[in-house]
């Protein structure tokens, strides 16, 4: 159930107190978090978990002061470039106008935009999100697709074809695919 559930289902269990639903929010938004860190800061791996750390702490101790459920990642990308300006302060002697602003800005929209197909993946079915995966993660090519799913290579083609529009419509509208529906 954690899977499917909203960011705002799982911040009001959160605060209700479920356990449960804490670890699925870690588990939601650990990468996206990590990834601001070293895509969009261009911290060290110790420095990044220290952040990592400091922005779950911190959403754990302020969840309850979050106005609105829905807002929960646009709040923790907000803490994580706090926590990474303020590591970057504490560990750097970089002068403040060297934190680029604009490219701060940019590598967080690119984050965004790979948690929301991320997010939207995972809704696909699982013969989408195979192939998707394989083809655009792994690089693997029609042959070797084929071969791994037992489908004719000419047939990869078109399966990527109809799962690629799914994609994009659980992006455009995530209530639009449903999971048992095949690829």
């Amino acid at each position: 159930m954690t899977g499917a559930a909203t960011d705002e289902q799982l911040v009001a269990r959160c605060r209700a107190g479920d356990g449960e639903a804490w670890n699925a929010l870690v588990e939601r938004f650990s990468r996206f978090v990590f990834a601001i860190c070293v895509r969009g800061f261009r911290l060290g791996r110790e420095d990044a978990e220290d952040v990592f750390q400091d922005v779950f702490a911190k959403t754990y101790e302020g969840l309850h002061k979050l106005r609105d459920d829905a807002a929960v990642r646009p709040w923790i990308a907000q803490l994580t470039r706090r926590c990474c300006i303020d590591r970057l302060r504490a560990t750097r002697e970089t002068p403040e106008a060297e934190l680029d602003e604009a490219a701060d800005e940019e590598a967080l929209a690119d984050v965004e935009l790979a948690l929301d197909v991320h997010q939207a993946l995972e809704r696909l079915p699982e013969n989408c999100q195979e192939i998707l995966d394989r083809f655009f993660a792994r690089d693997e090519s029609y042959r070797s697709i084929g071969e791994a799913l037992g489908l004719p290579a000419g047939t990869i083609a078109s399966r990527i074809s109809r799962c690629l529009d799914k994609l994009k419509a659980q992006m455009e509208d995530p209530a639009s695919v449903e999971r048992p529906v095949d690829g």
